[in-house]
């Protein structure tokens, strides 16, 4: 008689060490928690870009610090999280995690608000703060669950497979979820006070037995009510938050249909609805200096302008030259609607505005279909990267006819390398380019030092009238002066041309110490 061998049997020695457990927690409850925690740290990290950029913009710096501190708090969290998990009853620590982390995560909008109003180095402070706490507890929550489900050897594998592919596929879905939804439908305060609830809400549920965690919790959730009743009072509000922007509209108490639309901070554009032909931006007094040099007055264009804000030119053309038609790609939904309801815009207007990326939009244009194409497209201060390559440029090219014209506003400060580069780029695809800006900034007054700002850039297959486009400047009162040629070749220098394999806007541009409005 044969007899099979004897069922392998782990030896758990090891896992009866470390403190007492009161009892295991069961695969639904574990994956719950673990997916729950991990989603929500994904949430936190793409709020917490919206809520600093009114503040330190939105650049490739910005997404580059917050991204590091959220991959800080989770190393720090799955690594502490585990070792404490081997010394204390994981039962008594997943509780406490939850509850913390909601309360900070439901505070956020209004620690890094009332910050921002005191200093940089504050907020900068308080941002890494209500990141790093956060982050790190929800992290610390899978070794915790972990521990409980580990009650065999045999099972490790198995177990922590499972739960790090639940904890990744959590945090897959916070990711979409608030990038494809929340962000469009709701504002960030909220979506911040609701996941603090929740995670609050979470804690309690987890601790009810204990009544010691009852009291806790009920502590915790009237924080976080005190806290979302504060964000309301909080500085820095918004009229409005859209997909990409905290927006405001501030009216110009000198005139009665001036309007300023202010995005993340920013002044972005100035209208008056009563006269469009008012143009308070200096910039955009250069750009109406160049098309009214450019073609004949009165006579109606076909235009495209890369990015909208409050559609200040394309109001302006469809009044100085009626019968233009100005097609306008704008990325940001919300700021249309903000153009159609608070600014103004009717729709018989001549302005067709499509919501859609720059780039897309000029792949979309027929060849030499334009007369006129305008770009002045910001994220934060910064033209975004793919807009400024010479692949995009080709794609401005392509779609003006003969004789036309692509007028860029850009903005730049300190040593003007992007603006220096961007101009490289347009010489390598026009025949004919411009720069119009302060004297100081375009190298005609080399007595005086580097300002920065705004720059207006030209671009054409045909000459450009720089006699004309200056007696315009004197005219509008612009204070800005126009180099060409020779004056031009020497200002851009050995600036690198910009193209899609590589395009360091972020890195060329120095950004001004003070956020004035463009």
């Amino acid at each position: 008689m044969t007899t099979s061998p004897p069922s392998p049997v782990a030896d758990d020695s090891s896992l009866a060490d470390g403190p007492p457990r009161e009892h295991g927690l069961g695969p639904r409850a574990a994956a719950v928690l673990v997916f729950g925690s991990s989603a929500a740290v994904l949430v936190v990290e793409i709020v917490a870009l919206r809520l600093l950029a009114p503040y330190l913009g939105l650049t490739l710096e910005t997404s580059t610090m917050v991204i590091g501190i959220a991959l800080t708090a989770i190393a720090l969290g799955s690594w502490l999280g585990g070792r404490i998990a081997d010394q204390v009853d994981p039962h008594r620590l997943i509780g406490p995690a939850l509850g913390v982390s909601g309360v900070v995560v439901a505070l956020t909008p209004l620690l890094l608000r009332t910050a921002a109003q005191w200093s940089p180095a504050l907020l900068l402070l308080v941002a890494s703060a209500t990141l790093l706490v956060p982050g790190a507890l929800l992290s610390a929550v899978t070794p915790f669950v972990t521990k409980l489900r580990l009650t065999s050897l045999a099972e490790t594998g198995t177990v922590v497979g499972r739960l790090s592919g639940v904890g990744t596929f959590g945090a897959i879905v916070g990711t979409v979820l608030t990038g494809f939804v929340l962000v469009s439908r709701l504002p960030v305060s909220s979506i911040l006070i609701g996941l603090g609830t929740l995670l609050v809400l979470g804690a309690a549920l987890v601790g009810w037995r204990a009544r010691r965690w009852r009291r806790a919790s009920a502590v915790a959730l009237a924080t976080v009510v005190a806290g979302s009743l504060a964000t309301a009072f909080a500085p820095g509000g918004c009229d409005a938050e859209t997909r990409y922007h905290c927006a405001q509209v501030v009216a110009d108490p000198e005139r009665d249909g001036g309007r300023t639309l202010v995005l993340d901070g920013l002044s972005h554009s100035y209208v008056d609805v009563e006269d469009p032909e008012h143009l308070k931006f200096a910039y955009v007094r250069a750009i109406a200096s160049v098309v009214d040099t450019a073609f004949p007055a009165g006579e109606p264009l076909t235009a495209h302008h890369i990015g909208g804000g409050g559609l200040t030119f394309p109001r302006y053309l469809a009044a100085s030259r009626p019968g233009t038609r100005s097609l306008v790609s704008e990325i940001d939904g919300g700021v249309v609607r903000i153009d159609r309801d608070r600014l103004g815009l009717a729709e018989s207007t001549g302005v067709d505005v499509r919501v859609e990326d720059g780039r897309l939009g000029l792949r979309r244009l027929e060849a030499g279909s334009h007369d006129l194409v305008v770009g002045d497209a910001f994220g934060g201060v910064s033209v975004p990267w793919h807009l400024t390559t010479s692949q995009a440029l080709g794609d401005v090219r392509r779609a003006l006819d003969e004789d036309g014209l692509y007028v860029a506003n850009l903005i730049d400060h300190g040593e003007l390398a992007f603006a220096r580069a961007e101009v490289a780029t347009l010489a390598e695809t026009f025949e004919h380019v411009a720069l119009l800006g302060k004297p100081a900034d375009i190298g005609l007054d080399p007595t005086a030092s580097t300002i920065g700002g705004n720059l207006v850039v030209v671009a054409s297959g045909r000459p450009v009238d720089a006699p004309a486009i200056q007696e315009a400047l004197d005219a509008r009162d612009v204070g800005w002066k126009i180099a060409t040629g020779d004056d031009l070749v020497s200002w851009t220098g050995d600036a690198r041309v910009l193209t899609d394999d590589h395009a360091p806007v972020d890195q060329l541009l120095q950004p001004s110490r003070t956020r004035t409005a463009r």
